[in-house]
């Protein structure tokens, strides 16, 4: 073996046991902040401080390492650094392995505990009700637009947006078969089978589309069936001891989906609040709209997302979700707050979080 092998192997040992002096040390700090914060009562996770330390790391890398390298290593980080002030736990759609529980993982990393639900409702209520201490949930899609389901139970759980994460949406066929002529039933969640519907129509027209709850469901069932497959990420082809008969299924490949992270209150950490989300019903009379987008307006606030729902139990009365960029909490837009408010027949800000970040998985 060529001596500068062995020279080199022993620089990366210890520079290894440097880097596992650090990181303890760096788990004392955690763990001395977590018993202050305990004394508080303040929330574990910091979307503002985190973005920013997220944010400065990336700035000051002087490379070789990949600046995705370096975020993927921090995420796991501050995983492991919210866990030792207080264990966290988070609801999803469940069962394990759905894009939900994916984006999870990807934001707040592996060291949290993940609790899977049986619906977006049970979501909301464990987030609401504190049986975990925060939510991941699907908003919208850049093909299919919204989750309306989503947006619906804003109106009945008091829950808070503290973050959000836009998710690069990759869908493989998984299955038994050894080709795609066997493929006899597709299992998926219908907004999957609708993503691959043209692919799906070209290369198993045979197959009859069965719609189930999510892709983790759909994997779960093509275990069963010899003639089955599933759509969803390809990550579940080893969990449910399927192989990846195709990847990169979707009909159109820029294919992304907004999540949200939920809790119970508002973050109290400084930061740049990018965004802000509000949920408005309006007077019963000509023009109420327009009246309030125009307070918006006056004040040069850029409102990114615009969407009506039907409003429970009254008939053609309607709810809306907004998005706007900027922080509607703070002390700059308080009379403008004060004039929305007096525009609308109700109101409530659903929260103030930073830009979400861009995650492949």
């Amino acid at each position: 073996m060529d001596e500068r092998f062995d020279i080199l192997r022993d620089k990366i040992n210890e520079t290894d046991e440097k880097i596992l002096d650090l990181l303890n040390s760096r788990a004392k700090l955690s763990i001395e902040v977590g018993r202050i914060k305990a004394g508080y009562g303040t929330n574990i996770f910091k979307p503002f401080r985190e973005k920013e330390l997220l944010k400065s790391l990336a700035e000051n890398n002087p490379g070789p390492l990949p600046a995705e390298h370096l975020m993927s290593i921090y995420t796991e980080i501050l995983s492991s650094s919210r866990r030792l002030q207080r264990p966290q736990s988070v609801a999803y759609l469940g069962p394990e392995g759905t894009f939900s529980y994916l984006a999870g993982v990807e934001f707040l990393g592996k060291s949290s505990e993940y609790v899977p639900m049986n619906s977006l409702r049970d979501v909301f209520a464990a987030v609401a009700e504190s049986q975990t201490h925060l939510g991941v949930i699907p908003l919208e899609n850049s093909l299919q637009g919204s989750v309306g389901q989503s947006l619906d139970l804003f109106l009945s759980f008091e829950v808070t947006i503290l973050a959000e994460i836009f998710c690069r949406i990759s869908h493989s066929l998984l299955g038994k078969c050894s080709g795609l002529d066997e493929v006899e039933r597709v299992y998926s969640h219908p907004q999957a089978l609708q993503q691959c519907a043209a692919w799906l129509r070209a290369n198993a027209p045979q197959a009859r589309l069965v719609p189930v709850s999510s892709t983790a469901a759909a994997a779960v069932e093509a275990e069963k069936d010899e003639n089955g497959a599933a759509i969803g990420h390809f990550k579940l082809a080893n969990q449910n001891n399927l192989e990846i008969i195709q990847s990169g299924i979707e009909d159109l490949p820029d294919n992304w989906t907004r999540f949200l992270i939920l809790g119970r209150e508002p973050s109290e950490d400084q930061g740049n609040r990018d965004k802000t989300s509000i949920l408005f019903t309006l007077p019963d009379k000509p023009g109420s709209l327009v009246r309030a987008l125009q307070v918006l307006s006056g004040q040069g606030v850029n409102m990114t997302k615009l969407e009506s729902r039907p409003l429970p139990y009254e008939k053609w009365k309607y709810v809306f979700f907004a998005d706007v960029q900027c922080d509607l909490t703070s002390q700059e837009y308080k009379q403008m707050l004060s004039e929305l408010e007096a525009a609308c027949h109700s109101m409530r800000v659903l929260g103030s979080y930073p830009q979400g970040k861009q995650i492949r998985f």
